[in-house]
């Protein structure tokens, strides 16, 4: 990325599980903590899923707002959530929630990293292993995101 859109402090590891709108209202409140986005854009998250479900495969969701509240977006960012007793995403077994907020285009250039991470399931396993925080980013670093 052209910018770092990710720090240390945007990601987390639960030992528990949530719902997905416990897992969404984290999601954007890290993003909103990161100066990324406004306090609306929760709200945002839930139109688009309402529309479309942000399940993307391999554990992975990755809630974000709709076209139309491009204006709750102040700078791109992400927040990570690994969530170890997992998510009942409508039906699908979630362990990461990723949140984006992409400023103009850039969401798409971070959703294309973020899919090929986690195309690998030998890669999802190791997000899976990682014991801190910390090494859950470097990992997500190492991949270029």
């Amino acid at each position: 990325m052209a910018r770092d859109v990710l720090s240390i402090g945007q990601v987390r590891i639960h030992g528990g599980s949530a719902t997905r709108e416990e897992a969404m209202k984290e999601a954007a409140d890290i993003l909103e903590a990161a100066g990324a986005v406004t306090g609306a854009y929760f709200d945002a998250m839930q139109q688009r899923e309402q529309t479309v479900s942000t399940y993307m495969g391999n554990e992975l969701a990755i809630p974000h707002g709709t076209n139309e509240t491009k204006d709750e977006i102040l700078s791109s960012a992400l927040s990570v959530v690994r969530y170890d007793g997992g998510v009942d995403w409508g039906g699908e077994h979630v362990t990461f929630v990723i949140g984006i907020a992409g400023k103009g285009d850039e969401h798409l250039e971070i959703l294309s990293q973020i899919a090929v991470l986690f195309s690998e399931e030998d890669e999802v396993e190791r997000l899976k292993r990682a014991q801190t925080p910390e090494e859950l980013y470097q990992l997500i670093s190492a991949a270029g995101v």
